[in-house]
């Protein structure tokens, strides 16, 4: 089957702010080693589909240069590509005015491919899944449109996901964009079944559907978001269906892991939380899987070091030195220096950090590039040592914007 993927890489991602303040949500660093994005493109990858075009619109420099650097072209064929496209303005002088339009304003380049089915993912979210599994299940049922689905605790999806309801067959009979009453699922009254973002469509049925909804918002009516205008034309059409991410088999999950595992990155409080799940002996999702690997970008730095210090139920990025300090339960990034007496808990450090002498960190996410000087305290039960740290008190987290101090000369500038 010919497929086509377009990953789509959000809008202005201001409930992750400040760490979205100068990049794009799929740019955010994530991991220790990795952006967001990479978890997307690497499910793609290891599925078999390497024909991908990234839509990129705000604060996409980063991100660009992240695609070059770490994903380069997986092929020499015409249908083996990783391409970034921006906005193309083919019908009127704005941007992508939202995931319906992104998909509208590059229709040549689907009728170009001339795909069997498209794909279209959100980059932004952290997941393992054999996608070549829900385009088999697509192809079986003669879907118009599949939609990729996770159950999720009614409170979860209140005013944040989409919820579809199913039939027997996994059709799809209603779906409300993040509704405020979110429908349970039958026989199981406290989880709803939400939408994770991401599409399979017939190709031609999708422009014909595209076209409707643009004729519609002419006459008043909204045709930008594909979840909330689009996808549910196709619920009405009676052929979408519902993939149960749960029914997906990804070889190399170890015993402990959370089966179906996924977060969508849309708060300071569930990109802390979805780092907390990497840590531990038996965390619920284990970045060590050689037979589904997350690939991260490409770098040339040597093995971190370690004087005299204390580790524990945490991961560290290469290229860095840890000196006389202790780190527990956090994710700190490539080519961070943490300084003698310094202690790092519940916390997330990104690369080319400074950690100063005798600091206390505690429940803080560090951007990139920070000099943090010596016994600073950075804890959400503290007052924050200057005007640039952002505290989130909904989910007891300070958050330091990414650093002015110059980054170290190893391509990671970007």
């Amino acid at each position: 089957m010919r497929v086509l993927t377009m990953v789509l890489t959000g809008g202005r991602g201001q409930r992750l702010y400040p760490l979205t303040r100068h990049r794009a949500k799929p740019a955010v660093p994530f991991g220790g080693n990795y952006r967001l994005i990479d978890f997307v493109l690497s499910n793609l990858v290891n599925s078999g589909l390497n024909a991908i075009y990234v839509l990129v619109q705000y604060l996409s420099q980063s991100l660009i240069e992240h695609l070059r650097v770490g994903w380069r072209a997986p092929g020499m064929t015409t249908d083996q590509f990783i391409t970034v496209v921006p906005p193309q303005m083919r019908h009127g002088l704005s941007w992508y005015r939202g995931s319906a339009d992104a998909v509208a304003q590059n229709l040549n380049l689907i009728q170009n491919f001339r795909p069997d089915a498209l794909a279209v993912f959100a980059g932004d979210l952290v997941f393992r899944m054999d996608v070549a599994q829900m385009i088999e299940f697509h192809r079986r049922t003669g879907a118009e449109a599949t939609l990729l689905c996770s159950p999720v605790p009614v409170g979860e999806a209140k005013g944040r996901l989409g919820v579809a309801c199913t039939d027997s067959s996994d059709r799809i009979v209603a779906f409300a964009e993040k509704p405020t009453r979110p429908e349970p699922m039958p026989g199981q009254p406290t989880h709803a079944l939400a939408s994770m973002g991401c599409f399979l469509f017939e190709p031609a049925t999708l422009i014909a559907v595209l076209a409707e909804a643009m004729r519609d918002e002419r006459a008043g009516d909204r045709s930008h978001d594909l979840s909330r205008d689009v996808f549910p034309r196709f619920v009405e059409r009676g052929r979408a269906f519902a993939y149960f991410l749960e029914r997906n088999e990804v070889p190399g999950l170890k015993p402990y892991e959370r089966r179906a595992y996924w977060r969508d990155i849309g708060t300071i409080g569930s990109y802390w939380a979805a780092h907390m799940d990497l840590l531990g002996g038996e965390p619920p999702f284990d970045l060590r899987n050689s037979l589904w690997p997350i690939y991260p970008a490409r770098v040339n730095m040597p093995a971190t070091s370690f004087l005299r210090a204390e580790i524990d139920s945490s991961l560290i990025g290469e290229g860095g030195r840890v000196e006389d300090a202790t780190v527990r339960r956090s994710v700190v990034g490539r080519g961070v220096t943490i300084e003698a007496g310094a202690v790092i808990e519940e916390s997330v450090v990104m690369h080319g950090t400074r950690i100063g002498a005798g600091c206390r960190i505690r429940r803080a996410i560090i951007d990139r590039f920070n000099d943090i000087k010596p016994a600073t305290v950075l804890d959400p039960d503290h007052p924050a040592p200057d005007e640039r740290c952002v505290i989130d008190t909904s989910a007891k987290l300070i958050v330091v914007p990414r650093g002015g101090a110059a980054p170290p000369v190893d391509r990671l500038s970007h």
